[in-house]
């Protein structure tokens, strides 16, 4: 009578049986990610070769959120790449997509961005959610995507690189409330302390130089101002830490400087989709929006938000209104731009160590997302405006300058944490009207809790 094979010995001679075969086949034999591998790709960075449209970006892959996503143009070949901040091993890739998939792809690592190194091919993607085991290494990982599976783009909830290495972001969390998000942001209101033909940032120690400006929160504003002199110095803003100056051209009817009145609002927000993920300015920083040699085409389509002139019923006038309600004033509110490069304080031209977010998100040339300011100025103007101008020419002529001088960072940071990330619409304490049940950043005296 013959034997009964062992059933252990049975099962490894068909496991081995079968790893012969694979090798036989020129199949790769590929082990599951280390244990101490971690999810490297979050939050970091991201570019593609095309997006269907606002709110389909590159980053949308990267922000730990299933409910956004790229898409892609419905052409091949399509790429979505993200920068890891460093050198990385990469040992695992989760591609979970949309209906709109890939059928042939690539995974490719790169040390540069520009030369680039296969990880994993496949011609016969499926779509769904896809846990690829690779050996590689570089700072960059693609996508790079060669045949659609359906008659759509390319479209991914998420692309998770796990490895070791990089540079990873420590996301702020995202917070964990019920109430509806309808704002992220909070107000500084600071009224006018002089007019001056100064400009601290275009023309530092050059009094008399610049056009003339109407300068808000900061008392001791002038051409001589430093990040150390605007910190020693009173201001007028609602909230005494606040020691930032706040500068823009001043408004003329013919040859009548008319000069805002009371507080105005400086609004900071978040110029993002993950809201969450703001950060405070860093002290120092300064920038300038809008140019005073701006055309109207280029006041009207800059990549920020424009509101543009507003008076009685006009708005989004790109111009001073030729005429206005009697009684009523000129607004104008333009926004900033809200990714800074996290290296620079300020640049050559005082614009290109920031940037505007690119569908939703910051660029990987700009990645730390700062507070989105919004000048909101009121100029008690009305009736007969065909002489109205700015002190730098036309009203799309518009532009501002921005000094951070908040004297206590970790007042700055309670404002933008409580107000921008947690979802509200705070005044200058960090207090919601509508919110009554969240509380207050600040106490009544605009000290930390």
């Amino acid at each position: 009578m013959r034997p009964s094979r062992s059933p252990v010995r049975f099962r490894l001679g068909l496991v081995a049986a079968t790893i012969t075969a694979l090798v036989a086949a020129g199949l790769a034999i590929i082990s599951p990610a280390s244990a101490a591998d971690g999810l490297i790709s979050q939050s970091r960075p991201a570019t593609a070769s095309s997006s269907e449209g606002g709110g389909y970006g590159a980053g949308a892959a990267f922000d730990g959120n299933t409910a956004t996503r790229w898409a892609s143009a419905a052409a091949d070949p399509q790429w979505l790449q993200v920068d890891l901040g460093g050198s990385a091993t990469i040992s695992q890739v989760v591609l979970n997509w949309e209906g709109a998939y890939g059928r042939s792809f690539k995974i490719q690592t790169s040390a540069n961005g520009s030369s680039w190194t296969d990880v994993y091919s496949t011609t016969t993607g499926t779509g769904g959610t896809q846990t690829l085991n690779v050996s590689g290494s570089g700072r960059y990982v693609r996508l790079y995507g060669t045949a659609r599976g359906t008659g759509y783009g390319y479209s991914l909830w998420e692309f998770k690189v796990y490895g070791t290495g990089g540079s990873p972001v420590t996301p702020r969390p995202k917070p964990t409330f019920t109430d509806e998000v309808t704002h992220h942001e909070f107000q500084a209101n600071c009224s006018p302390t002089a007019n001056r033909p100064d400009d601290p940032i275009i023309y530092p120690g050059l009094p008399g130089a610049s056009h003339m400006h109407t300068f808000v929160g900061n008392r001791t504003t002038n051409a001589h101002s430093t990040q150390s002199s605007l910190l020693g110095g009173g201001t007028s803003c609602t909230n005494p830490h606040d020691r930032s100056a706040y500068w823009f051209p001043s408004f003329y009817k013919g040859s009548q400087l008319i000069e805002p009145t009371g507080n105005q609002v400086i609004y900071y927000k978040s110029g993002i989709l993950n809201y969450w993920e703001v950060q405070p300015f860093p002290q120092g920083l300064r920038f300038v929006v809008g140019s005073p040699t701006a055309t109207l085409a280029e006041f009207r389509d800059s990549p920020g938000a424009v509101e543009g002139f507003e008076c009685g019923d006009i708005s989004k006038s790109w111009d001073i209104p030729t005429s206005c309600v009697a009684g009523s004033q000129v607004n104008v509110r333009y926004q900033a731009p809200s990714c800074w490069d996290g290296v620079n304080l300020d640049s050559a031209n005082h614009k290109t160590h920031m940037s505007y977010p690119v569908s939703g998100y910051c660029p990987p040339s700009h990645p730390v997302a700062v507070p989105m300011l919004e000048f909101k100025i009121a100029f008690p103007a009305s009736g007969d405006l065909s002489q109205a101008r700015l002190a730098s020419g036309r009203g799309y002529t518009w532009h501002y300058d921005f000094f951070n001088a908040w004297d206590n960072p970790a007042i700055l940071d309670a404002l933008v944490t409580h107000c921008i990330n947690g979802g509200l619409q705070c005044n200058p304490r960090g207090y919601d009207l509508y919110k009554p049940h969240r509380g207050a950043a600040l106490t009544e005296n605009f000290e930390l809790p």
